[in-house]
């Protein structure tokens, strides 16, 4: 049975899977994991990937180690929350049930919608955050805590793949377990020169403990970001970064994966949440039309995962549902 003692275990764990080459540094619970040549100076490559090459790029790496990609879970979720806001959800019915299945397993580039990124005192979003994103996950059930490990160590490969090497990649946490409701787990995330990318989490089912699994999460764009350490707003954005605030095309992007997906606006619900976030698009901006802001956001988001309604409808329903809120003259 896990507990917080076998817990303790994890640094053991990891010094077997990573090897002699890395420094641990160990102070109560709190662990961090470096390479022993950490200072010397990051250059980015000089090829910047397509979205497609890169998404391409993490799914080889993976099926290099052995784990499959899977398909996307829905964006409508309804269940806990009435999106999907993690790829980690697809484990729900193994760590929230106690059952043996899972909805997804593997390799997951999970599109996500959250309002819970870091934000600056005017109230905009700091860089490296967006309200909708590429959740970037490998979400397995697992025997044994030693597979954690090695996980861990599967994806210092991929990411030397991706032109990361790991000498600017650490690793710390605290070794403590934390429980909500029904899960426990643990946390470490990891860095590239200083920028924190994600997380791998060892969970498991409270009542269940043997139903154990690994989420490994970042973020595609955050990913993206790390490697080139250009600016955040043309890799997101691109050509249109610099053509509108930022808030206004984090929305446009937001509402056209919602949209896309078949999450029309309405009075509450998920469609409550794309109303809400269109509702933030300052009507004057809108009266030219979102075409192409749309159009760009709606081919990122095909990159990953078809969406069944066009731009063309999303871009009209983005209008449509601004103009509901413009005031209109009278002549």
């Amino acid at each position: 049975m896990l507990s917080g003692a076998l817990c303790q275990q994890i640094p053991s764990l990891l010094r077997k899977a990573l090897g002699a080459h890395w420094e641990f540094s160990i102070d109560g619970d709190a662990l961090e994991i470096q390479h022993p040549h950490r200072g010397s100076p990051y250059r980015p490559p000089r090829r910047t990937p397509s979205w497609a090459d890169l998404l391409g790029a993490l799914e080889q790496g993976f099926a290099a180690q052995g784990v499959a990609r899977d398909s996307c879970l829905p964006l409508r979720w309804g269940r806990e929350t009435e999106l999907t806001i993690s790829a980690v959800q697809a484990l729900d019915p193994l760590l929230k049930e106690g059952r043996s299945e899972t909805y997804r397993r593997g390799f997951i580039p999970q599109p996500v919608v959250r309002f819970t990124g870091q934000r600056t005192e005017s109230g905009e979003l700091r860089d490296g955050f967006l309200t909708s994103f590429v959740n970037v996950s490998c979400v397995q059930p697992i025997d044994d805590i030693a597979e954690y490990g090695a996980i861990v160590d599967s994806w210092l490969s991929i990411l030397s793949q991706l032109g990361f090497h790991a000498r600017h990649i650490s690793i710390y946490g605290r070794v403590a377990v934390w429980q909500r409701r029904q899960v426990k787990g643990i946390t470490l995330r990891f860095r590239h020169v200083g920028l924190t990318l994600g997380d791998v989490v060892l969970l498991w089912h409270t009542d269940h403990p043997q139903r154990m699994a690994v989420d490994l999460g970042t973020s595609l764009e955050r990913l993206a970001w790390a490697r080139t350490l250009g600016s955040w707003n043309e890799l997101v954005f691109g050509p249109l970064a610099g053509a509108a605030p930022p808030p206004a095309l984090d929305a446009i992007r937001t509402a056209t994966l919602l949209l896309g997906n078949g999450i029309t606006p309405a009075a509450r619900g998920a469609g409550g949440i794309t109303r809400r976030v269109i509702g933030t698009l300052p009507p004057e901006l809108v009266r030219l039309g979102v075409s192409a802001a749309v159009r760009s956001s709606h081919q990122y988001w095909t990159t990953v995962a078809a969406l069944p309604a066009p731009w063309p409808a999303v871009a009209s329903s983005i209008e449509h549902e601004c103009s509901r809120h413009r005031p209109h003259s009278v002549i």
